[in-house]
């Protein structure tokens, strides 16, 4: 898969554990600020006393940054590297943090969203050139495995963000009605939105901090050079293949419309637990219950991928793929078949099966890119924008039909994962074909 630098007279394999462990760093924090940033949401809406949909665009400034920056980022890995791409990574998600402040001080709504599009314009950035790093860290047949191991970080940072979010931005107790604030002064008003607004200014900072050090520790740490998307060898008709298409390899684009339902999905029943636990009929729970219920949906999800790495070793990486999705289309078709407790625990399920969805998918879509591979993750994690248009859909669905009749469309989304991983995953060619 990739051309390194180690000298082909070597006698032994290269050693890339430290590699491995320090990029694994930078998974954890990831998958650490998406998870803070889901927390923005119920945040902004307090501040500005927003409806759900306007509220949640925070969500949709985070994704749609996958889409604007993936495939530009492909092509800044050709021109710098992987370790430097992922250096400036992590210093512009430093400028998206600290832009936090004044929009906390002012308070701004727009200026929330611009720092929240800037802080996940560095997060795709880290990702698409992490994720092929990481496939290039070995063997190309145990890519999966290294992949569902960072990813494992991944989501230990997910699972540690609502409690931070918790603890320090959604702290405010009493929270005032648009009825109850319209009777206070205009200094007031803006007394309020600030004391609730500057919940974000400290977290943000110390993230700000860290990201600085981690960036400088990184840029300082030594990271085998992959050469694969600086030097290739010409076709037979003289034209570079970085010339070519990454379209044409059907593989890698089934894996990215495979990562645009992964995501969306993901997201998507995150969101839909919340009101879904609540109907009478399956848990009568409260918001703040049925939210509760999340951890354990994201705690599935660590758990498969460290399980999953191991039975990566043991099943074909496509096949697990497969069998986790049809799973998950049972998983939900179940929940909404029946009632209660079983209702709520096959769809908290859904979590564990996903677990290896996104590295499984990832890996094989980059398979057989070669010199192509900066340009094949670009391309898959524009993908990502899928957690901002599903989970609208999937609302949208909810809105109008029901939770029930809604299901359909996470249940289509794992059909075809489901098929990515029986059939569709196969190259029908690489670089060299």
């Amino acid at each position: 898969m990739a051309t390194r630098s180690t000298p082909a007279t070597a006698a032994t394999t290269p050693n890339y554990t430290g590699p491995f462990i320090t990029v694994t760093a930078l998974y954890f924090i990831f998958g650490f600020i998406t998870n803070l940033n889901m927390q923005l949401v119920p945040h902004l809406r307090s501040v500005f006393d927003l409806p759900w949909f306007q509220a949640a665009l925070a969500n949709g400034a985070f994704f749609t940054a996958y889409f604007v920056v993936s495939s530009p980022t492909s092509k800044l890995i050709e021109s710098i590297g992987y370790k430097r791409t992922m250096v400036v990574s992590l210093f512009v998600q430093v400028a998206g943090a600290l832009l936090f402040l004044p929009a906390a001080s002012i308070p701004n709504f727009w200026l929330f969203l611009t720092a929240v599009f800037i802080v996940g314009s560095g997060v795709a950035m880290l990702q698409t050139s992490a994720n092929p790093y990481v496939s290039a860290l070995g063997p190309e047949s145990s890519a999966p495995v290294r992949q569902n191991l960072a990813q494992a970080f991944n989501s230990i940072g997910g699972m540690i963000a609502p409690l931070v979010a918790g603890a320090l931005i959604l702290k405010h107790k009493v929270v005032l009605d648009a009825a109850t604030l319209a009777t206070k002064s205009a200094q007031e008003q803006l007394a309020y939105k600030i004391s609730i607004a500057s919940t974000v200014r400290m977290p943000y900072l110390a993230i700000a901090a860290a990201l600085v050090l981690l960036g400088v520790a990184v840029s300082f740490a030594h990271l085998p050079t992959i050469k694969n998307t600086q030097e290739f060898r010409p076709t037979k008709e003289g034209i570079g293949l970085l010339d070519q298409s990454i379209w044409s390899y059907r593989h890698t684009v089934l894996a990215t419309l495979g990562i645009f339902f992964y995501v969306g999905v993901e997201v998507g029943l995150a969101q839909f637990m919340v009101g879904y636990f609540g109907l009478p009929e399956i848990g009568a729970m409260t918001a703040a219950a049925a939210a509760a219920f999340t951890f354990y949906y994201w705690l599935g999800a660590l758990i498969g991928r460290l399980l999953g790495s191991w039975m990566l070793t043991k099943i074909n990486a496509g096949r697990l793929l497969g069998i986790f999705g049809l799973m998950n289309v049972l998983c939900v078709a179940f929940s909404i078949s029946t009632k209660g407790n079983a209702a709520i625990y096959s769809l908290v399920l859904c979590g564990f099966f996903n677990s290896i969805m996104f590295p499984n998918i990832f890996a094989l879509g980059i398979t057989g890119l070669g010199p192509m591979t900066s340009k094949g993750s670009g391309l898959i994690m524009t993908a990502v924008v899928g957690g901002a248009v599903i989970p609208v859909l999937l609302g949208k669905l909810v809105d109008n039909f029901g939770f029930r009749p809604a299901a359909i469309l996470p249940i289509i989304c794992y059909l075809f994962i489901a098929y990515y991983g029986f059939v569709g995953h196969k190259p029908s060619r690489t670089v060299t074909a």
